[in-house]
């Protein structure tokens, strides 16, 4: 099969969809990904965004210390090791095989291992209140069809007030070309254009799929999981910090904000109306 991209589009791409090309593209980049990002990400570590921010020094989460913690989208799972050094229980998972290899590779590495699964975030396989806290670092959720299902799922297999950490791509950086120079400040679609990102292979297949919320859209997928919103943080980006990824760069984060980090907690049993 072609799995090179060919050109990119916006059209419709459902669950199957979205979770078979991402599935595809992760597995055929994890290496590469790790050699061009693995010494930003660490082996053993818990990066929040490509602002820079770690979880060593921001403490979103708290103390982590005998806690069941899962890990959406876990990919080579630096984060989820990194909660292990903490004393948690951890367990991980991630759509791609290849990014769980990559994993295994950094458990040898690094003496630090790591519990994980593979699986789609849209269909969780642990049973109804299995964890105190869920985390995910660019994990999952920015790739998945039907968010709010995700939501509901994390929200299934929380404790009652069990915590939910998650960072994704802030919504603002949708209407922006994905370019970390001048051309990427240039507004040119819609915040309210939902429509997937979609990059194609030259059948027309999907290699690699995105897709937008906006905050409000956000808000409602956790309040309708029954969870509560308790922080919105929006990471500046850091003074000195040179570092390109991707769209990130020194020059769009003095202007605009990259990540959103949302944190929030199951007030009642999923499903409850609140």
């Amino acid at each position: 099969m072609d799995t090179q991209a060919s050109n990119v589009s916006h059209r419709t791409a459902d669950a199957q969809e979205s979770a078979r090309a991402n599935r595809l593209w992760w597995d055929l980049n994890a290496q590469d990904y790790y050699a061009e990002h693995g010494t930003t990400l660490g082996d053993a570590d818990l990066l929040w965004c490509p602002e820079g921010l770690r979880e060593e020094q921001a403490q979103l989460l708290g103390a982590v210390r005998g806690l069941d913690v899962l890990e959406v989208g876990c990919g080579a799972a630096q984060g989820g090791r990194w909660l292990v050094t903490q004393g948690a229980r951890v367990t991980g998972f991630d759509v791609s095989f290849g990014q769980l290899a990559m994993g295994r590779e950094l458990d040898r590495r690094t003496g630090v291992a790591v519990t994980t699964v593979q699986a789609d975030a849209q269909l969780l396989p642990f049973r109804d209140e299995a964890f105190d806290l869920v985390v995910s670092a660019f994990g999952a959720i920015p790739f998945v069809s039907d968010s709010a299902g995700t939501m509901r799922e994390i929200a299934r297999v929380l404790r009652p007030g069990g915590r939910l950490v998650f960072s994704t791509t802030h919504p603002v950086r949708w209407v922006f070309p994905d370019d970390p120079g001048p051309a990427g400040l240039t507004v040119r679609q819609s915040y309210f254009d939902r429509t997937p990102y979609v990059e194609q292979n030259s059948a027309g297949q999907a290699v690699y799929v995105e897709h937008h919320r906006t905050l409000g859209d956000r808000l409602r997928e956790l309040r309708q999981a029954g969870l509560v919103l308790d922080d919105l943080v929006e990471p500046e980006w850091p003074a000195g910090r040179t570092e390109e990824w991707g769209q990130w760069s020194p020059l769009r984060g003095a202007l605009l904000p990259g990540t959103a980090i949302f944190l929030a907690h199951l007030e009642t049993a999923p499903g409850a109306v609140v």
